[in-house]
Order: structure tokens, then sequence, then C-alpha cells
């Protein structure tokens, strides 16, 4: 994302030796830009002295000027093979290699030339810009600062050295920078650019934008200042705009991968998953070895239910995990594998890749015992979301006299019921969306919050940087993302037996926190419509078995569809009733259908509705039917408070256990099938049985407010003996270990 210009390689006296008259005016007009003549009089000295050093050396040093640097590296080696005992011909050839893209022999050559002369400011300088290709980001600071010493203040050096420190996440030092070269040189565009970049990273999106606009006033046609322009937009939640920019990027640079790769991102939250499957497509193309495109690619391709390949892709995707390869972020990996060890392998690879541990703060220190144990929850998803739904009463549960409750919150302030129910369950809730994630960590320090909770993980719009920095001495991934994070900093998880048995444990980083019967908490405030949905006004045919599934489109993989077409074809008259995610996944999924052998219209699509409708719709369909790899979560909960009854089949993976940790603790362990034969035959055994179908419904019934699922008040005595027992555990010296909380 950073711009940066590099030193022009100097010409210098030309030779060790006192040249011919003609060969110094050749290096007089080669100072005064006079290329062209310059280099006849260099060729016509070398015609006459064919080993002439300077001639050699400056004739190479013109055809790198000029475009030509394979040539100009020849020469000048020829002329290092004369002597290599100056400074100024390696640094040339230094110079040379750097525009080939040869930079590991480049930042050799500069290696000698510093040797040779330690006080080559253009030397350090341009070695630091190498680096910086190469990804060597401390040392390239290091080279930076060696040539501001010796040069004193420069714009462009300044300025390289801001990119290094962006990507070493020492954004304030990086703001510096830039403001320091933009204060020698306020025209010194890419310094205002790579400001920009700083500002988005210190989530001061605002003025992002007016850095990267006056980048593009000084340089209008600049493709990199048009993408960090669109990454601005973005942040400030203006999709169209940000899409506008990234085709300008485009349109000037019609081979710049980054773009089409943030403009995929772009297109797909905004749900024109087809528009995002082919930027992603072109960016992969331009650069195969784009950091985690093809899982992007393909999770694009599973919210649109577009199965060209899917083996085939999900089989290259997981055995590049498997040769820890930057393919696949952690979320995406979740619907491809029913392989705990593989997610963990691929929530390392992302942990290593985006959010490594920071030493930007000093180590913390545990916090005085307080009266109350201070949590602080931290997420996105303070509003009408899934997560939401499912905390809501367990924080107004909460015992008060023990426990002091902290929202940090980095989501859009909405306005809506479920944002101002929970704000009033919290003893503080701060909006820290605009600021930077160090900020935030050092502002959960200084409130000495004695337990930090992840709600994110790896979802959208998560911030484990926050956490990297250790935001309190105790830090635990919960509730948002089903899966480890593969990271140091995390030390636990929260989970149950059934989530996450003893023999599991080495594939998860955490040490894992059991509660007595499901990790996941409920909300028995939630409102179901009093509406008497008839069938008809749903779709749904007045007579036959309805089975329905109203998990999103990515979850629902070839496999399973294929055994729920078994199903429909031995149940006759029964109909799938699937939510409709978007109308090409509709498309995609009737076309799947037909391809089986079922009539398309015997699937159904339910169009998004008010939570209270959606809840009270339920009650129209007889059996839910889960998905795996990645089950029901949230949506077997609304099913089950609704009163209808899911049938899964467990997995391996926290993702594919969620609802039997939740039928578990409906106590409905007869909904449990632990293979997919199994599962079909108890799908197809229901619809044959009604009244078996209907014990099942029955006991549901009586569970539903009997059983520990929906016992909030249950839930939030464990899930607080939890978070006692983790702090003590820490003010005690000890480090995390796994823990089970008592019934």
């Amino acid at each position: 994302m950073s711009t940066s210009s590099e030193r022009t390689s100097p010409i210098g006296d030309g030779n060790t030796a006192s040249p011919p008259a003609k060969f110094e005016t050749g290096v007089r007009l080669h100072r005064e830009g006079r290329r062209a003549e310059a280099e006849q009089i260099y060729t016509d000295v070398l015609r006459r002295e064919p080993n002439h050093f300077g001639a050699l050396r400056l004739l190479g040093l013109i055809a790198i000027e000029t475009g030509r640097a394979e040539q100009g590296v020849a020469s000048i080696a020829r002329a290092i093979g004369l002597d290599a005992n100056v400074a100024l011909a390696h640094e040339n050839l230094a110079y040379g290699l750097s525009n080939l893209a040869r930079l590991k022999e480049a930042v050799a050559s500069y290696d000698r030339a510093i040797a040779l002369d330690p006080g080559s400011a253009p030397a350090h300088a341009n070695r630091g810009l190498a680096l910086l290709k190469l990804g060597r980001f401390e040392d390239a600071l290091a080279s930076c600062d060696r040539a501001i010493a010796l040069v004193g203040d420069n714009a462009l050096i300044h300025n390289n050295r801001a990119w290094a420190l962006i990507e070493l996440g020492r954004f304030e030092e990086a703001l510096a920078s830039c403001d320091k070269a933009i204060a020698l040189d306020p025209g010194c565009a890419p310094a205002h650019n790579n400001r920009g970049w700083a500002l988005i990273e210190l989530k001061r999106f605002e003025e992002a934008l007016a850095s990267c606009d006056r980048a593009i006033a000084l340089v209008a046609d600049n493709p990199m200042f048009h993408n960090n322009r669109g990454l601005a937009l973005a942040s400030l939640r203006r999709l169209e705009d940000a899409l506008a920019s990234y085709d300008k990027a485009i349109a000037l640079d019609p081979e710049l991968a980054l773009a089409y790769d943030n403009r995929g991102w772009t297109y797909y939250r905004l749900k024109r998953f087809e528009e995002a499957l082919r930027s992603h497509a072109r960016a992969l193309e331009i650069r195969p070895d784009t950091d985690f495109l093809p899982g992007a690619i393909l999770h694009t391709k599973a919210r649109m239910c577009d199965w060209g390949d899917y083996e085939s892709d999900v089989a290259g995707i997981l055995d590049r995990i498997r040769r820890h390869e930057k393919v696949a972020a952690p979320f995406q990996a979740l619907a491809l594998s029913n392989s705990p060890g593989l997610q963990k392998t691929a929530a390392e690879i992302w942990v290593d890749a985006r959010f490594p541990a920071s030493r930007t703060l000093v180590e913390i220190a545990a916090p005085p015992a307080h009266q109350k144990m201070r949590i602080g929850y931290f997420s996105a998803d303070f509003h009408h979301h899934a997560t939401a739904f499912l905390i809501a009463e367990l924080l107004e549960r909460r015992d008060g006299s023990k426990f002091e409750l902290t929202a940090f919150s980095f989501g859009p302030d909405t306005g809506d019921a479920m944002r101002r129910r929970l704000k009033a369950s919290f003893d503080r809730f701060i909006d820290v969306g605009g600021m930077s994630d160090r900020d935030v960590a050092m502002l959960a320090r200084n409130l000495k919050i004695d337990v930090a909770i992840d709600l994110k993980g790896f979802t959208e719009d998560a911030r484990p940087n926050i956490f990297a920095m250790r935001a309190a001495p105790v830090q635990v991934n919960y509730l948002g993302y089903p899966g480890t994070m593969g990271a140091g900093y995390i030390d636990y998880l929260i989970a149950d037996s059934t989530i996450i048995p003893p023999s599991h444990r080495p594939h998860y980083r955490e040490k894992i926190v059991y509660l007595p019967n499901t990790y996941q908490p409920n909300d028995r405030k939630r409102e179901i419509s009093t509406r008497a949905f008839q069938r008809s006004e749903l779709g749904l045919p007045r007579q036959g078995f309805v089975f329905c599934c109203f998990n999103g489109g990515y979850k629902i993989a070839p496999d399973v569809f294929a055994c729920w077409m078994r199903i429909l074809a031995r149940v006759e008259g029964s109909v799938l009733w699937l939510l409709a995610d978007n109308e090409i996944a509709v498309g995609n999924l009737r076309k799947e259908a037909g391809v089986r052998g079922v009539d398309a219209d015997r699937l159904v699509f339910a169009p998004r509705m008010a939570l209270p409708d959606h809840l009270a719709r339920h009650r129209a369909a007889d059996l839910f039917l889960d998905t795996l790899p990645y089950n029901a979560h949230t949506t077997a909960s609304d099913a089950l408070w609704a009163g209808l009854p899911v049938l899964t089949q467990i997995g391996e993976t926290f993702a594919g256990r969620v609802a039997a940790s939740v039928l578990n603790a409906a106590r409905l362990p007869e909904l449990i099938t632990t293979s997919r034969d199994a599962y079909e035959a108890l799908a197809i055994e229901f619809a044959a049985n009604p009244a078996e179908l209907a014990l099942v419904k029955r006991k549901l019934d009586r569970n539903r407010l009997a059983t520990p699922l929906f016992d909030s008040a249950l839930f939030a005595k464990h899930l607080g003996a939890a978070y006692t027992m983790m702090c003590e555990r820490h003010r005690a010296g000890l480090p995390p270990d796994h823990l089970h909380v008592p019934p």
C-alpha cells in the first residue's frame, strides 16, 4: 500500500585515474541530463580504450536510467571486474539490480559499497528501500535511520522510514515520519499517501481520506494513491465510493492486483458476489502468490452455492494449509474441513502473517484485586446481530455485586433496540471505533480490566491486534469465533465437553474452560411473534412434510445437499425450506436439485424478515436439518426456542459440534447422529412416523424452559464462576490451564 521514491544513483567523478578531456565532457553532459550525448562520448572512449573503468560504469548507469537495466548491469559488472574497490560502482550496480527486482543481489551490492564507503548516505537510503521491498522492515528502518544521520533531513528518506514503521505496526511513529517528510517537502506526494495509510491503521479514517486526497491532488495518476483512498472510503463504510477509487486505480494500472483484491472485498461486503468473484479471480491471475486469496475465492463461490470444481478446490486448499501456505483465512477454513488440527494450522498461519504478538506495549502487570472483578467485552456486534441475540440476557443476569462489565464497541452505532438494550446492561459502554488498537489496549489497561473477552475472533470487523498488544492479564476467545485462534496471547477458550472432548485439546492453542452444559448462552426474552403463519403465505404446500434449514448458504456443502435430495426423494410430497441468502444461491440450488433428480419446485426459499416473525414461522416446518462441517449455531437455538426439533450430525471441529452441544443442553441427545447414513435414515424415519416426531416435539416443549439451554440465570452463574477461576489462577501466579466449572 506504500509508495516511495528511490534516490538517484550517483554519477560520481568517473574514474580513479585522471580521465581524458573527452571523457570529462561526457561526465559534464551526463550531469546536465544530456544522456544521449554523454552515452555517445562514453562509447567513443571505449572504442579507443575497451577497459576504461569510468566509461564502462557510467555507460552502464545511463543504460539503467533509460530503461535498459540488463545492459547497464552487465556494463557495470565489467567495470567492477577491472577494479572492485570503488564504492560508487557497487552502488550503481545495486541500483541496476533493484530495477531488475533482483533485490537480494542489490542489497549485497549496497553492502559492498557501504563497506568501502560507510559514509555514503545514498547507499544507506537505497539499501533501505530494497530491504523494504524484500519485507525486511527492521533492517530497512535501520538503513533509513543511518541515511538520515548522514545526510540530515530528507523528505524521501523520512517517507521510506514511515513505510518501514507502518509495516512494523508502529503507526504513531510512522505518522510522525510522514509529517516530518511533509514539513520538509509539502509536495512530497508519497508521504501524504503513506500518511493516509498510517491513519487508516490508526482508525482515523476521515483524516486518512484527506491525506489520500492531498496525495492525489499532487500526483493524480498514481494508482496506489487511488487504491489507498479506496481503503479509507471502505473503512468509512462508503462502499460505492470505494469502488470508484479502486476502479480508478485499475484504470491507471490494469495489472495492480492489490486494487482488484480490495475491490473484490468491497463487492463482497455489498453482497455483489459475482463481481467480487471476478475481481478476486483477476487479482489471483495477476499475482498467483497473493496471500489468502484462494480461500476468499472459494468462500465467495460458497456464498453463491457455486460448486463448480468444489471438491478439487477444497482438496487443493486443505493440502496447501497442511504445507503451511498462506492460502485461506481461518474463518473460510471452518466450512471446508472436519479436521480440528487443520483448522488450528490455518489459524496459526493467519496469526503469524497478520496478527503476531506485539511488543508495542510493556508487559502488563496484574491489576490489584478490586471489590468487583472487571470484565471487558470487545466486539463490533453490539447491535442487531446474532452474537447480541445470544448474550443480551446473559449480561443482564450477571451478578452485579461481583462483576463490573465494560463494553469496548468498535462497530456501527445503529441505534436499534438491541443496541439500546445492550448499552443498558453494561456498567460502562465505550465506543472505541475511532481509536487505534494500541489506544484501545491502553484504555483497557488504564481501566484495569481483569479479563478481556474477544467476542469476534476472526470474524468480520474483528480487531485481534488489541489482544496481540495484551489488553488485560487474562484474555479469552469466546462465542463469536467457533475455533482456536492459534495465538499465544489468547489464554483461554470457553467451551464444553461436547464441543471439545479432552482428546481434542491438542488441536487448540488456548487452554479450555469447560462450562457444565453448553458454551452457548441464550436469551429467553427473545420475542416470538403471535402471528399464525399459514403455509400458503410462506410459499409452502398445504400438505406434506417440511424439512428446513435456515443456515447461511456458505454452510451448505455439496455432500450435505446431496443427502438432502436423497431424503426428499424418499419422502413423497416433502419440501426443503431454505433461507433466501441471495438470488444467485437460490438459482444455483434449484439447478443442483434438478441435477440430482429432484424437482426444483420442492425447494422453497424464505426471505429475511423481522426476528419475532422469523421465529414464529419456524412452526410451519416439521424438522430442521443441520449442516456439516459447519453446524447451525444461533440458528439451532432459534429453532429450538421456536419449538422446532433440530437433527444434526456431530463432527470433529468446534464449528461442527455446536448443534450437538445445544441439543445436549436441551436434553435431546436422540437428535444427534454420528454418521451421514444415520442422519439421513433418521430424517426419513421422522417423516414416515409422525407420532415419533410428535413425541420429540412434546419433549422439546417440556424441556424448553426446564433444561439448561435456556436457563440464562444458571448460565450467568456458571460463566461468572469461569471468570473467577481464570482470574484467581492468574493472581496466584499460575499459568493458564484447563478448567472445569462445577455444575
